[in-house]
């Protein structure tokens, strides 16, 4: 077998194995996951991510390393904006704290399954018709300046068609059963509630990656680091949703530094074929907006009264 064989094996078999541990280990029994818990995980998986980055410096270079960093920062900040849309679902069908870390679980699982189709599919159109880069180009570039002017931040399930469908072939009870995807009450199988949120997180990172997968292949094509770059940024989204949780809506401008990110890796797409920006220099622009739009946020949110600050109302 060549060396390229055994690294995809290798890094197989580690996923593998860290979603064994992950899921039969640590959360083996479900629980409501806490910030230190999930500051922790957070951190595991960053530290990983960055271990694995440093192995790609050494044993393919400089050039690849960059371009995995980069990459993995690109799927990082746009998996933030999934974040958002994770806590509207949780919060619509009222999931109860302690089954949302097992759904994001087997979520994020479809969600490795999905990206590597699209990675395959991606790369492929672009080996066989390189013109193709110019369409995945203009597509970020309207879905940025579609998600910088983007109002409704709301879910609506019932216009889902995954979901519709599968209602008219399956019926869904209407309570939680202690965490699990089906019931057999009687003689034929129900789906519970915690199954339909599944298929929106699948649906929604279906959507996402329309977006995200095409901007790492901005980056580069190397199918081993666009893969392993998604793959690592999709593994700690789990502990970052419980970690951001509650100081998400400090984010008030983060949308508008990741709608710059999509225009620019569209707009580096699209000059391709006339100017090849430097990974490194789009690694400074792209750490550079996303800095900008959470500076700005924090500043916003200092600036906005606390409740002791907050004018006490006068008396009728």
């Amino acid at each position: 077998m060549t060396p390229q064989l055994w690294m995809w094996i290798g890094f197989g078999a580690f996923v593998l194995a860290m979603l064994a541990l992950d899921l039969g280990v640590f959360h083996r029994q479900s629980h409501t996951v806490g910030m230190k818990e999930a500051l922790t995980w957070s951190g595991v998986w960053i530290a990983l991510a960055l271990l694995f980055n440093a192995g790609v410096w050494h044993w393919r270079g400089g050039d690849k390393g960059l371009e995995f960093l980069t990459g993995y920062l690109v799927e990082m900040s746009l998996s933030v904006d999934n974040l958002f849309v994770f806590l509207l679902i949780f919060a619509y069908f009222k999931v109860p704290a302690q089954y949302q870390h097992k759904v994001l679980f087997w979520g994020i699982l479809g969600a490795l399954l999905m990206r590597a189709v699209f990675i395959g599919a991606g790369i492929a159109l672009i080996q066989k018709f390189h013109w193709i880069i110019y369409v995945f180009g203009a597509v970020l570039v309207v879905s940025g300046l579609k998600m910088a002017f983007q109002q409704d931040n709301e879910v609506h399930p019932e216009k889902n068609p995954v979901l519709r469908l599968f209602r008219r072939l399956m019926p869904v009870t209407t309570e939680y059963h202690a965490g699990r995807f089906f019931v057999k009450p009687d003689k034929r199988w129900l789906a519970t509630p915690l199954f339909i949120v599944l298929l929106m997180l699948e649906t929604t990172d279906l959507v996402f990656a329309v977006d995200s997968v095409p901007a790492v292949l901005a980056i580069t094509t190397d199918p081993f680091i666009v893969y392993t770059s998604n793959v690592f940024a999709i593994l700690g989204l789990r502990s970052m949703f419980f970690a951001l949780a509650g100081v998400m809506k400090m984010f008030v401008y983060l949308h508008y530094g990741l709608a710059a990110v999509l225009v620019f890796v569209g707009g580096k797409m699209l000059l391709a074929g006339f100017y090849k920006i430097p990974t490194l220099a789009s690694l400074l622009v792209i750490v550079g907006l996303l800095g900008v739009a959470v500076a700005a946020s924090l500043l916003h949110a200092a600036r906005q009264p606390t409740p002791a600050d907050a004018p006490v109302p006068k008396p009728s």
